[in-house]
């Protein structure tokens, strides 16, 4: 189904800035959330792959599919109560119901455990919401909004499921992105809205549970610039073999292929390394340093890895015919998202030494 109904559609669409909708039937159609053959098999393993696969055909897509199976669900699983999370995940598995996370600020990103201004007040049984996010991806098409908010009462975060379409909230859509060009950001603004007290997530009670939220996502990403390594690596070599310069193939020169090896090399790292992550988290350990030294290691290799394969496609490198230059330009985002390479360098070096650099 990737390869037959969605590659052929990807340029176009991420050079259009739109997202290819039409797809979205099929894809949920697979099931492949929770499939009946994994039934008892290492979940976290098979998740990252699922990712990965996605990754590999395009950013955009595996972000949007992650956005709901990764993400939304999450924030479900470790923020609900037992009694929420059992009357939404079969909503969640089946796309009954869809949602998005929606944490990051317009003035608050990496600083955003401290810095957080959304505020919720409660008023009886309901609580009014007040303030914004940025870039939540898939926002348009959500049923809920996951908005992370710092209660006024007690100063602690706190997530509420927001309708998207409740009074007060609107959306708008971020332009003149060089990057992720098919997923389709939002800036939403949150004025006075009210949800009630039914849809608070019962067990996000501070930035701590938010905290073990995004210990999984950081390892979902990292799943992606993996991805995005061999699909860059894949349409790199796909070029080289077709290519032919100065009367030879390109593929037969000794840089050309020092590139590739090197190229190579990164992916098949970056494959050991989300394995041996999803590995411990099937045996249910999950550190923050583990997710964080993933994602910083990954992606900063990511970027060497597009590079690379935007240098032996040339100039060609920069057109979306290759696809090269899709995924050259993809990995810039994907390198900053969940985490920057500077904080996650923090997380690891305060698991190293005990002390935390953090200002």
């Amino acid at each position: 189904m990737l390869e037959n109904e969605i590659t052929p559609l990807v340029a176009e669409y991420w050079e259009k800035g739109e997202f290819p909708y039409q797809i979205a039937p099929s894809l949920y159609g697979l099931n492949l959330m929770t499939p009946d053959e994994i039934e008892g098999a290492p979940r976290s393993l098979y998740h990252g792959f699922r990712i990965f696969e996605l990754a590999r055909t395009d950013a955009s897509m595996a972000t949007f599919y992650t956005a709901q199976a990764g993400l939304f669900r999450t924030t479900c699983r470790v923020g609900a109560s037992p009694e929420q999370f059992a009357e939404l995940d079969p909503k969640i598995t089946s796309f009954e119901t869809t949602g998005v996370f929606c944490l990051t600020e317009p003035e608050h990103g990496s600083d955003i455990a401290g810095g957080l201004a959304t505020a919720a007040e409660r008023e009886g049984d309901e609580w009014i919401i007040n303030g914004a996010k940025r870039w939540i991806g898939g926002a348009f098409t959500a049923d809920y909004l996951a908005v992370f908010a710092r209660d006024v009462a007690d100063g602690q975060v706190k997530a509420f499921l927001v309708d998207r379409e409740a009074p007060g909230v609107t959306l708008e859509k971020i332009h003149g992105k060089t990057a992720l060009r098919m997923m389709q950001n939002a800036d939403i603004t949150l004025e006075n809205v009210r949800v009630p007290e039914a849809q608070r997530l019962q067990n996000c009670n501070s930035f701590k549970d938010v905290a073990a939220m995004l210990r999984v996502m950081r390892s979902d990403v990292a799943w992606i610039a993996t991805g995005i390594q061999a699909g860059a690596y894949e349409a790199a070599l796909r070029y080289v073999r077709s290519r032919e310069q100065f009367g030879k193939s390109l593929g037969s020169f000794q840089l050309v292929q020092e590139k590739l090896a090197r190229m190579l090399g990164n992916v098949t790292a970056s494959l050991s390394m989300v394995s041996d992550l999803a590995e411990k988290q099937d045996r249910g350990e999950y550190r923050d340093e583990d997710s964080a030294l993933a994602k910083m290691w990954i992606a900063l290799h990511m970027r060497e890895t597009v590079a690379l394969a935007r240098e032996v496609v040339g100039g060609n490198g920069i057109t979306l015919a290759t696809d090269v230059a899709r995924f050259h330009a993809d990995a810039e985002a994907v390198y900053s998202y969940e985490g920057t390479h500077e904080i996650n360098a923090l997380v690891v070096g305060r698991s190293i030494t005990g002390k935390s650099a953090f200002a």
